[in-house]
């Protein structure tokens, strides 16, 4: 999780108020407990207090920042320390093309933490840091009567989804490439569509699941690849937002089938200018089915996860399962992760220091799904993360997908902006434009 501020933070003061922070939140101040094999769970234990000091100050320039990032995707927190997240601090001196003068890298081990864990942890650093009492947190609103889901949605998911088409390295160089690429776009937020009658409005959520379906599409149709149905898993995060938000893994995964329901429209949503339509057709259906799906219960990570962490077998065996179980439903697994915060409902005030200009995040991009879109928005500027697996994407091909999900994206809004190829940061290079 990368924040971006526009004032310098005194090293002293934030380490005291990150402290805090993690004291406030006691659940996040936890260890893996060492055990045999055999042991049929897992044990963690609250330390009470940090193991060590997880706020390292990484340098100044962008520079820095590019070796923060860097570790930030290559070296993940350890689980038998606590807490099982860091907190990289880079000086940047107003020379980044956002302006800011100090930036903030979250890195937390998604075993143990998710993205509303950090950015919760963050708002009370912020709290503490600026000496400002915390703000009232909007609570989610969920749909009360959402109606069955489109009658398209099952067809789909029985159907085996497409995969994103790999670049055009060969084979074995993409087998042995290791870690993550990683784009990060500030993008204008899309416009809406006004209610309708009976019809349902579309959210900015439903915005980034059409524009990561027709990335997938488009990007295909470039490269040969046929048509297909594409697959998302997208996390629902029911809980609320304020300072008795439960730490950790909170969220529950559901997979939403993004399927044209006129079998029509699939070559009008391929084209080089995607039909509007046939867009707003698909922007209902999608509206439809994640309004359905967010009003269910379910399990926090699946049917699926929830079998395989059952203590009936020792963790070792189960272990064991769960890889060949990932390897035999490879062909099944969804097309690509779709996670949106929505607006980042906490003022991020450090006080002197500023308020947050910027709040990007990422997920892991696992094979075989490799792919990960992560959103957040701030400012009224809408903050994306594209996320690859190298053994999928080179760096230069992972921004060019970026470029295809901006286009995509700016498809969805009433009237596409004109600023919608806006300045992409690559890891390597913060300073490459669009």
């Amino acid at each position: 999780m990368e924040v971006h501020l526009p004032g310098r933070l005194d090293p002293v003061r934030l380490r005291a108020a990150f402290r805090r922070a993690l004291l406030a939140h006691p659940r996040v101040l936890a260890r893996e407990v060492p055990g045999r094999r055999h042991r049929r769970t897992f044990a963690w234990e609250l330390t009470g207090r940090p193991d060590s000091d997880p706020v390292t100050f990484a340098g100044c320039g962008p520079e820095a920042l590019a070796r923060a990032r860097a570790r930030a995707l290559a070296q993940c927190p350890p689980l038998t320390l606590s807490p099982p997240m860091r907190l990289d601090v880079v000086q940047m001196d107003g020379e980044t093309g956002a302006g800011a003068a100090t930036v903030l890298l979250l890195t937390m081990h998604h075993t143990a933490l998710d993205a509303g864990s950090g950015l919760r942890v963050l708002a009370t650093t912020a709290e503490q840091y600026g000496g400002t009492a915390a703000l009232p947190v909007p609570e989610r609103v969920r749909p009360g009567n959402p109606g069955p889901a489109p009658s398209g949605t099952g067809g789909t998911l029985r159907a085996r989804p497409v995969r994103v088409a790999p670049d055009s390295r060969p084979g074995p160089v993409r087998a042995r490439a290791v870690g993550n690429g990683m784009v990060q776009a500030d993008l204008p937020v899309p416009r809406r569509a006004e209610p309708d009658g009976d019809l349902p409005s579309w959210t900015v959520n439903d915005q980034l699941l059409v524009a990561a379906s027709l990335t997938v599409g488009r990007w295909n149709a470039s490269r040969g690849r046929p048509a297909g149905p594409v697959r998302i898993t997208m996390p629902v995060d029911d809980r609320p937002r304020g300072t008795e938000m439960p730490m950790g893994n909170g969220t529950r995964l559901v997979e939403v089938a993004m399927a044209a329901e006129d079998p029509r429209d699939t070559e009008l949503l391929l084209r080089e200018r995607p039909d509007p339509e046939a867009v707003a057709r698909l922007l209902r259906s999608t509206a439809r089915r994640t309004r359905a799906l967010k009003s269910t219960q379910g399990a926090p990570m699946g049917a699926g996860a929830s079998l395989l962490t059952a203590p009936l077998l020792p963790v070792g065996i189960r272990g064991v399962l769960t890889r060949g179980a990932r390897r035999a439903a490879a062909s099944w697994t969804s097309t690509v992760l779709v996670t949106n915060l929505g607006r980042v409902p906490y003022a991020l005030d450090f006080g002197d220091a500023g308020r947050a200009t910027a709040v990007w995040f990422s997920a892991p991009a696992r094979m075989p799904r490799g792919l990960s879109v992560a959103a957040a928005s701030t400012g009224g500027r809408l903050h994306v993360t594209l996320r690859w697996s190298r053994a999928l994407l080179g760096d230069a091909a992972g921004a060019e997908l970026a470029d295809v999900f901006a286009e995509s994206l700016s498809t969805t809004s009433l009237t596409p902006a004109g600023d919608a190829s806006a300045t992409q940061n690559n890891q390597n290079n913060p300073k490459r434009p669009s």
